[in-house]
């Protein structure tokens, strides 16, 4: 029997909130790259207040804008959850921004919230774990933590947007990370500029 693809975009307590809506947008479009997939999300209570500054709206009211009826919210308090347990099976779980506190406490094996626990649930099932830390600089605690993280089987992709598209948007410069977190889950973001499309125009 075919298991339904289900992604699940997980949101943290850094700056970037801009990554992980883009990330979910896509996710969720009916002409993205998975529009028979379930779509989950979870945010941190500080990713809602660094979203709410960021953007200057809720969380709530940004995904009914992109996602109303296809992205399933989850409570971070909830580890009851069905996604604290390897039997709900997932096709990718993106932490996106991913803190340095959350980088911690999953090298460090920790659950205390449904994202650290959906992020330990890939790292043992084996599934595709992306991180996207976005602090700068980093420590060498964080350093050796990503380190650990990455020998465990996660991407880790920092948000390091290229130039060579010559973005002329922080659209473009949030698109092209978004574009990144979806090749490692196997999904193509629909407009994404490639190396050899930038460098022969």
């Amino acid at each position: 029997m075919k298991t339904m693809a289900r992604y699940l975009v997980c949101m943290t307590g850094a700056s970037g909130a801009a990554y992980a809506l883009r990330v979910l947008e896509a996710l969720a479009s009916p002409d993205g790259p998975c529009p028979d997939a379930e779509i989950h999300f979870v945010a941190t209570e500080w990713a809602e207040r660094v979203a709410q500054g960021e953007t200057g709206k809720s969380l709530a009211a940004s995904i009914a804008e992109f996602g109303a009826g296809r992205v399933s919210v989850h409570s971070p308090t909830n580890l009851a959850s069905p996604l604290s347990s390897g039997s709900f099976r997932l096709s990718g779980t993106v932490i996106v921004p991913c803190s340095s506190g959350t980088v911690g406490a999953l090298a460090a094996g920790l659950s205390a919230n449904l994202a650290q626990r959906a992020g330990s649930v890939a790292l043992k099932e084996g599934w595709p774990l992306v991180l996207v830390p976005r602090e700068s600089p980093l420590s060498l605690v964080t350093l050796r933590a990503l380190a650990a993280l990455k020998e465990a089987g996660a991407t880790v992709m920092p948000a390091c947007p290229g130039f060579y598209a010559r973005p002329a948007s922080i659209e473009d410069l949030i698109d092209q990370i978004a574009a990144r977190i979806l090749d490692r889950l196997g999904l193509e973001l629909p407009g994404a500029r490639r190396w050899s499309e930038a460098v022969e125009e």
